[in-house]
């Protein structure tokens, strides 16, 4: 899709590597992505999906990345999801003609620019609010274009989303005096917190009551004469479960293509493809001394909500970090580091971590296949 230049600038640094350059090459900090191990995640889940009959709606909140999102579209996903207004526009720049704001939204501005993006592509917003509608409502008049709505639901997080039927039922009517401008595509139904549950009997009882939740909505909205054709939520975490319950028409997940040490912590789900960890942090030891080694990343370029990133080398512990170093220490069989090395580390939460970075070094048998642009990276309106 052709458009107006995005509506943010920012600086760019020089990619950390060229095709055909073995990993020992690549300039650090630099975030690496194993295409085996992507390539096997992104078979073994959409896979999955099918086999159920289900959508899946990638969700590009993960990545940010365009190319990403493409070989995802290209593998069966539908289209994406995102979070932000700005993401969108950039997904949809790429040529990513379905998308989904997977969020709410408020305000004139962000309206108009999701109207504008509506007249040459497929665009869904959720909503939650009387105020969402009605901006997007006259948003998409002004635009002469088309947006659909999914009414969110608290599925159990709680975060956004209506709490009652009634509130959701009301919503549906203030989206039906909108027509043609605003359609109503369904419900939104994330269970976030389900990602994270450690065990699978915690996963299937939070998702078997967002399940409850969402039957109870759904019936709700249909016998007051509004359609709900789509049900859409479920994550990395979680998709196996929205898929055995058949109240979702699609499901979302995202990290499933990178997967994190967070998501490594989970008990693996019975019956669910075990996913392989596809990226990692590479840098570059900067000092060595007997207690400790220093590497040329921190803060700046791991996200540390989700715990300290693991060191992929035997017997080194991450200690702690500060803006620009991390720090390890060596247990009892450590083998000795040297200055100038280059150590892989594994994020604790992927999707922060990859917002860090504007490159994303695509690998293969040791060697970089591609250098990717994070091109929604900064794309927070």
């Amino acid at each position: 899709m052709q458009g107006s230049p995005l509506p943010w600038t920012r600086s760019v640094s020089p990619a950390p590597a060229a095709p055909g350059a073995p990993l020992a090459a690549v300039d650090t900090p630099a975030l690496l992505l194993d295409l085996d191990a992507f390539d096997a995640n992104l078979a073994a889940v959409h896979a999955l999906v099918a086999a159920h009959g289900v959508r899946l709606r990638a969700h590009g909140k993960a990545h940010k990345c365009s190319e990403i999102g493409r070989r995802q579209v290209a593998a069966g996903s539908v289209g994406l999801c995102c979070q932000k207004v700005g993401a969108a526009e950039v997904f949809a720049r790429a040529g990513i003609d379905d998308l989904l704001v997977s969020n709410v939204i408020v305000g004139e501005s962000k309206a108009r620019r999701l109207a504008a993006l509506a007249r040459d592509a497929r665009i869904g917003v959720c909503v939650d609010s009387s105020l969402q509608v009605a901006q997007l409502g006259s948003a998409a008049r002004e635009a002469g274009a088309t947006l659909e709505l999914l009414i969110e639901i608290d599925a159990g997080m709680p975060r956004c989303g209506v709490g009652e039927p009634d509130e959701a039922v009301a919503l549906a009517r203030e989206i039906a005096a909108h027509r043609p401008w605003l359609l109503l595509r369904g419900l939104q139904a994330y269970q976030g917190r389900a990602q994270h549950l450690r065990t699978p009997a915690q996963r299937e009882a939070a998702i078997a009551q967002a399940a409850a939740r969402v039957a109870r909505f759904r019936a709700a909205l249909q016998a007051a004469g509004h359609a709900c054709a789509e049900v859409t939520g479920g994550g990395t975490g979680s998709y196996p479960l929205e898929l055995a319950t058949g109240a979702w028409t699609e499901v979302q997940p995202g990290s499933y293509v990178l997967m994190d040490a967070d998501y490594a912590a989970n008990e693996p789900q019975p019956g669910a493809p075990v996913l392989r960890q596809a990226l990692e942090v590479l840098c570059t030891v900067i000092t060595v001394r007997p207690s400790h080694a220093v590497l040329d990343a921190g803060l700046k370029a791991f996200a540390t909500d989700s715990g300290l990133p693991v060191s992929c080398e035997a017997g080194w512990t991450v200690r702690g970090l500060s803006d620009e170093h991390t720090v390890l220490v060596p247990g009892p069989d450590a083998s000795p580091l040297q200055v100038g090395a280059k150590l892989r580390l594994i994020p604790g939460h992927c999707d922060p971590t990859v917002n860090l970075h504007d490159w994303i070094v695509a690998h293969r048998a040791g060697r970089v296949q591609a250098v990717w642009p994070v091109d929604a990276r900064g794309a927070m309106s």
